[in-house]
């Protein structure tokens, strides 16, 4: 396994494996990597014949500076987990690299990063898509996956992708969980063990709405109030948002006649986190 830490170089390896009928998969990642990360690595192995992963904890996509602190970044465990699964090389620029003296250009998100995440976090999914678009110029893939976790930024990215004619294909893979059903996050690790046991209220809201979606409800005001209420029972959890939203144009809806997802942000002590569930 490769680590490389310049575009240059990035660029430089890129070439030489996608030369003739060569694929590069490519998972970007902010470190702290758990078993979410490793089953996008993998998956991306079936999409290509080499893998890089990058490893960069973004500074640009943080709203508070607490949280960018905070953020865990343990290097040399995530290295080996990149080698226990095949990654071929990681990508593991410095931030004066990334963003040198003088750096002032931005990749703007458009209408998909203003609810939610966008509304909450200021300039986050700014940081995102300019960060995003940086990283796909250094490993230059033909292929990236990203977890439907983070619904909207999968959304976002795959619509600047799009729209900027990069010509990579986006895969969007399904969320890994705990088995109480809590979805991985590399802030799971920051949370108490008391807030731990707490944070199953997440995905238990989410399903419960799913599940009276399931027996008929189509109302977007009712599923959201349902998903609220098991949240607002448990007093370790403070809801951020929990919204029900078009799969497709991320715009809240009455009324689920159409693809949709239902999405939360809760907070556990200083530990916030997301999760969603599509409404199948």
């Amino acid at each position: 396994m490769e680590i490389i830490t310049t575009p240059s170089e990035m660029q430089r390896w890129s070439r030489a494996h996608r030369s003739g009928a060569g694929r590069v998969g490519f998972v970007p990642t902010m470190g702290a990597l758990h078993e979410g990360h490793l089953h996008l690595m993998r998956t991306a192995r079936e999409h290509a014949s080499a893998v890089a992963a990058s490893i960069f904890v973004n500074p640009l996509q943080f709203n508070r500076r607490d949280d960018f602190d905070t953020y865990p970044r343990p290097m040399d465990d995530d290295l080996a987990l990149c080698e226990s699964v095949g990654i071929d090389a990681v990508y593991a620029p410095t931030a004066a690299t990334m963003y040198p003296e003088g750096f002032e250009t931005h990749v703007e998100p458009g209408s998909l990063g203003d609810p939610m995440e966008g509304a909450m976090r200021p300039g986050h999914f700014r940081g995102v898509t300019t960060v995003v678009t940086k990283l796909f110029n250094a490993v230059q893939p033909d292929v990236a996956l990203f977890g439907q976790k983070d619904y909207q930024q999968l959304a976002v990215i795959r619509r600047m992708t799009i729209d900027l004619d990069m010509g990579i294909e986006i895969i969007g893979v399904p969320t890994v969980r705990e088995p109480d059903g809590l979805a991985l996050s590399s802030r799971n690790r920051r949370l108490t063990p008391e807030d731990r046991a707490a944070a199953v209220a997440v995905p238990v809201a989410l399903t419960a709405a799913l599940r009276a979606y399931r027996a008929g409800e189509a109302s977007g005001r009712t599923l959201e109030q349902c998903a609220t209420e098991i949240l607002a029972a448990e007093p370790r959890a403070r809801v951020e948002y929990v919204q029900v939203f078009d799969a497709n144009t991320l715009v809240s809806i009455d009324r689920v006649d159409r693809p949709s997802v239902i999405a939360a942000a809760v907070w556990f002590g200083d530990v916030r986190l997301i999760d969603n569930m599509l409404l199948d």
